[in-house]
């Protein structure tokens, strides 16, 4: 426990590839100052759609080979954002990618989405318990779109810390230990606005350009507490992004899902605080996650 670095960010993703989307600048930037950046995915993303054509076999639906592979690629994101201590929940393929809402594959035994908050959160209280961050950034109750992975994740992150603080809470998982600021993933809406802007006027190489509905985590500004300028990692993030090659299709400062529909690229990132004291003045924008927190 005394040899952890100063400062510690724990980061809780449904499947590789939303980390690099959602706060590659973010956990680049870190790396880079210092801290232990701590990345828990809580599935392979076996039901992934495949954007190569020479990749497409490894499909759920063909040979069911896209978890192991994303494996590989999300570790090759990690090494271009400077992480080193990644985990997948519980291990790798414990739980599975559960598909979209709605499709059967929600229901399947063994699925994320199908498993019980209280069995999940255990491994990540685990994690916690040993890493001990000062904060958690995951998604919103609504995993930022409505995926059932999302939510989950969301849930199991909530869960976890709530019960990784508790000292009577299986002391077989390690010591106590209280997160000190959570934050959901979040873009403000004048900024997925701009984006869109500058991706019409740039005439992207994509088929066809989303919307801002499109973009996980949209709220109106006045949501935004904290902003973390990744200018300076902006490289790396896309890096990182393009390593997920079966997922993402990277164009300069913009990017294509499976849906061949583009939308911006963001290098400055935001976040909404939900639990702890922000380290702010009243009524301005953290530019630092840590910002208040006692650095031990």
């Amino acid at each position: 426990m005394t040899d952890l670095p100063a400062r510690r960010l724990l980061l809780v993703h449904a499947h590789p590839d939303d980390e690099s989307i959602n706060n590659g600048a973010t956990m680049a930037r870190y790396a880079a100052e210092g801290a232990l950046v701590t990345l828990v995915t809580c599935t392979l993303g076996e039901e992934g759609e495949v954007i190569p054509a020479d990749l497409a076999h490894l499909a759920a639906d063909r040979d069911d080979r896209l978890g192991a592979h994303r494996v590989g690629e999300l570790a090759a994101a990690m090494k271009e954002l400077g992480v080193t201590d990644h985990r997948f929940l519980g291990g790798p393929g414990r739980f599975r990618d559960s598909g979209m809402m709605g499709v059967e594959q929600n229901r399947r035994p063994g699925a994320f989405w199908n498993t019980d908050v209280d069995d999940a959160a255990p491994h990540l209280v685990e994690v916690i318990r040993e890493v001990r961050p000062q904060v958690l950034v995951t998604y919103d109750p609504n995993g930022g779109y409505g995926h059932p992975d999302h939510i989950q994740a969301h849930r199991v992150a909530m869960r976890a810390a709530e019960l990784a603080a508790e000292p009577d809470y299986r002391p077989d998982l390690g010591e106590p230990h209280t997160v000190a600021k959570t934050y959901w993933n979040r873009v403000p809406r004048s900024v997925a606005e701009a984006g869109f802007a500058r991706l019409r006027a740039a005439g992207a190489s994509f088929p066809g350009i989303a919307d801002v509905a499109d973009v996980p985590g949209v709220v109106e500004d006045d949501r935004i507490t904290a902003e973390i300028d990744g200018a300076a990692h902006a490289e790396a993030k896309a890096a990182a992004m393009r390593a997920h090659v079966t997922q993402i299709a990277v164009d300069g400062p913009f990017f294509a899902l499976s849906n061949d529909l583009g939308q911006p690229l963001f290098s400055v990132e935001y976040y909404e605080l939900v639990d702890g004291e922000s380290g702010a003045p009243a009524g301005e924008r953290e530019h630092d996650l840590f910002a208040g927190v006692d650095a031990r």
